[in-house]
């Protein structure tokens, strides 16, 4: 699970990220309403940790939006007031779970795996980009009646770059989200796997789905 983290005490943001990621999470966190709302856009998470109280735009503000944007990743929200009029506003606005501060750490990771488990249930088994599809489910890829062997990172670098479909996925993102690890912007560890993985997706095939998009990144595309 891809989780991101939106809170503006860093101590607190700290606090969530570490426990999250002891529990095998992949975590991103940021501390501004519309940074959370750009990431949301641009990553395909697998739930939303959302603090209410943000400066800027507000943790409801950003909440209505995603779901005025129809982005359906399941939210959790944060916050330090814990009246109900507050929680009922939040689950109006489309929020799917509601933790107020403060909270114990196993709870808090409880009901983010809750989330995840809601959100595998309504996500769409079978990514489709072009004559490419890809089901998450028997991890297995095929265009043109061909199916292909995939590593196990290919696999996912292929899954992240079908979710971002039509959007340019630039190489530092792609191996934040594909390795979860910060790198030296000099490797050539993403185009290597790129190389390898256009090779057998587009290798034969017209018309070709994975594009270079020269200075910026990569995107997955039917053109």
């Amino acid at each position: 699970m891809r989780v991101l983290v939106v809170e503006d005490e860093k101590k607190t943001a700290s606090f969530i990220r570490k426990a999250l990621q002891a529990d095998g999470f992949a975590v991103d966190v940021c501390d501004r309403g519309d940074d959370a709302l750009a990431a949301a856009a641009a990553t395909p998470f697998d739930g939303i940790v959302l603090d209410i109280m943000l400066p800027g735009r507000d943790g409801l503000s950003v909440l209505r939006q995603l779901r005025e944007g129809k982005n359906h990743t399941p939210v959790l929200l944060l916050s330090a007031r814990g009246e109900v009029n507050e929680r009922v506003e939040g689950l109006n606005a489309g929020a799917d779970d509601y933790l107020p501060k403060p909270f114990a750490v196993a709870e808090l990771v409880a009901r983010v795996r809750a989330l995840g488990r809601r959100g595998a249930e309504s996500k769409v088994p079978v990514l489709r980009v072009g004559d490419l599809t890809l089901d998450t489910i028997l991890h297995r890829a095929e265009r043109g009646g061909q199916f292909f062997d995939l590593t196990a990172r290919e696999f996912r670098l292929l899954e992240f770059l079908m979710r971002s479909a039509g959007r340019t996925c630039g190489r530092m993102s792609i191996i934040e989200k594909v390795w979860d690890y910060d790198f030296d912007p000099g490797t050539n560890l993403v185009d290597v796997y790129i190389k390898r993985l256009r090779e057998k997706i587009d290798g034969g095939f017209e018309p070709k789905l994975l594009h270079t998009v020269r200075g910026a990144g990569y995107v997955l595309a039917a053109r």
